[in-house]
């Protein structure tokens, strides 16, 4: 019988030597990033993390247009479509928090245009509505505005979209994702704070954190500011630029864009004890597991008011994902520690979920304390660990020896989580690691042998089973 190994405990607060290690780590975790973008040909991927209440990375790899070969900067813009909910999700409990309405309105009571025609949508609360539990119709009979084939809708149509078989399933039936659900939430903050849309969300949520690379539509005026969409490969190996678009009525739903490090600066606004945009009962709200996405699959995210909660390692994470026509995006957050990643890719196929969960992984295991015999500060070999880092290739693939927290360990980037199928390894001599830990289909109980140069720099490694690495930097060149 096989077990699943347990995930490793998550400290609930970061100590200075933890903050300290946690930073220690970036250099290698932009690297893997950097190489994950040029091994899955993503054209670019854009990345931030937030900790300890300020920007520790940002970072920006390969094109913003592969057609022009322009490059990607860290402030690019991206458009983060599905994060627009969280956007909408805080506007709400916002006009909550003010008194202006309850989470248990009857969505006819501010959109009466459902209420005259008799739709069931009107009996919907905004909070049903907040964590889809509404029944509403997740994108209309015709979804081909996502494809580019149609405008997005306006107001008008939005509404005969709702009233035109809108209602699939009872209020409170189960969870039912709907962007149209969140666009009809965006009338609600319209109604009720007597603002359009985007000026309310800007002025109560953009400006008060100063998110200058922000904003909840397509904006002509910076049009050169944003990364390019670009189409997938799942039916081509070419991929064709994707022209952006206003989202007009579904802006609160999927309109906003955004910059890596903006959103982490977003998300530190909703961590345990930051009251900037919302109290902290209205905070556990929006975070509290409201519906399963799949109730038959136990490990499946749940949605709270506007945010996705999920498990990634050890920690209890929130935020969302975005899927736009040639932008995928992903952020996601521990509250708790005050930790945040957000990782944005320009084309459709972009693995912008598995990019952020792979960052947090790594930044898990520079917390983790390493296992009794093998923590590299305990070390009385005298040879410095550090000397043994670096990314090896050969004919048979390619390995990271990295050294994170007290943790020296060989990792394997090719995989799309870093941490599976690691090996853990401890300073035997100045010039050899010994492979302690790890699958016993790889070399456990053998050496990884150096030779250095005159410098001082790795020339070559035989690695597991023997055979002969070179750095990667050597190979390229």
């Amino acid at each position: 019988m096989t077990t699943t190994p347990e995930a490793p405990e998550v400290p609930t607060a970061l100590t200075a030597p933890q903050i300290a290690d946690l930073r220690a780590a970036l250099p290698y975790v932009d690297g893997w990033l950097a190489y994950r973008r040029w091994r899955e040909r993503v054209p670019g991927v854009q990345a931030a993390v937030w900790f300890d209440d300020a920007l520790q990375l940002s970072s920006a790899h390969g094109l913003a247009d592969e057609e022009a070969g322009a490059p990607l900067t860290t402030e690019h813009l991206f458009r983060i479509a599905s994060h627009s909910k969280t956007f909408t999700a805080t506007a709400v409990l916002q006009l909550v928090e003010r008194g202006a309405l309850r989470l248990d309105d009857p969505v006819g009571q501010h959109v009466p245009r459902l209420a005259e025609a008799g739709s069931r949508l009107a009996d919907a609360t905004v909070r049903e509505l907040l964590e889809h539990g509404a029944g509403v119709i997740r994108d209309g009979l015709d979804g081909d505005y996502w494809q580019h084939g149609r405008p997005f809708p306006d107001e008008a149509e939005l509404i005969e979209m709702l009233l035109d078989r809108g209602d699939k399933a009872p209020a409170g039936a189960g969870f039912n994702y709907s962007n149209l659900g969140y666009s009809l939430l965006g009338l609600v903050v319209a109604a009720v704070s007597g603002r359009s849309y985007g000026d309310f969300v800007t002025e109560s949520i953009v400006e008060p954190l100063g998110l200058r690379h922000t904003g909840p539509e397509w904006d002509e005026s910076r049009a050169d500011e944003y990364a390019a969409g670009h189409s997938g490969r799942h039916v081509s190996q070419t991929r064709v630029r994707l022209a952006h678009v206003d989202t007009r009525a579904m802006a609160a739903a999927t309109g906003f864009y955004g910059t890596a490090s903006d959103l982490v600066r977003y998300a530190s606004a909703h961590f345990d004890g930051d009251e900037r945009l919302l109290g902290e009962h209205s905070k556990r709200l929006a975070q509290r597991e409201a519906w399963q996405s799949d109730a038959s699959q136990p490990e499946s995210a749940h949605y709270g008011l506007g945010f996705v909660i999920d498990r990634v390692g050890g920690h209890r994470v929130v935020g969302h994902s975005g899927g736009y026509p040639g932008h995928i995006t992903r952020t996601l957050f521990d509250p708790a520690l005050g930790l945040a990643v957000s990782v944005l890719t320009n084309a459709v196929d972009g693995p912008a979920t598995a990019l952020s969960s792979g960052v947090l992984r790594l930044l898990d295991l520079a917390l983790e304390p390493a296992p009794p015999g093998l923590a590299t500060r305990a070390s009385s070999s005298g040879v410095d660990p550090a000397r043994f880092t670096g990314r090896f290739a050969g004919e048979f693939g390619i390995v990271d020896v990295a050294l994170l927290g007290e943790n020296l360990v060989a990792l394997h980037p090719s995989g799309a989580d870093p941490v599976d199928g690691m090996d853990r390894l401890r300073v035997a001599g100045p010039d050899e690691l010994l492979i302690a830990r790890g699958n016993g289909f790889g070399a456990v109980g053998e050496t990884m042998r150096y030779e250095f140069d005159a410098d001082g720099r790795v020339s070559r490694l035989r690695g597991a089973g023997g055979m002969s690495m070179r750095p990667v930097t050597e190979l390229e060149g």
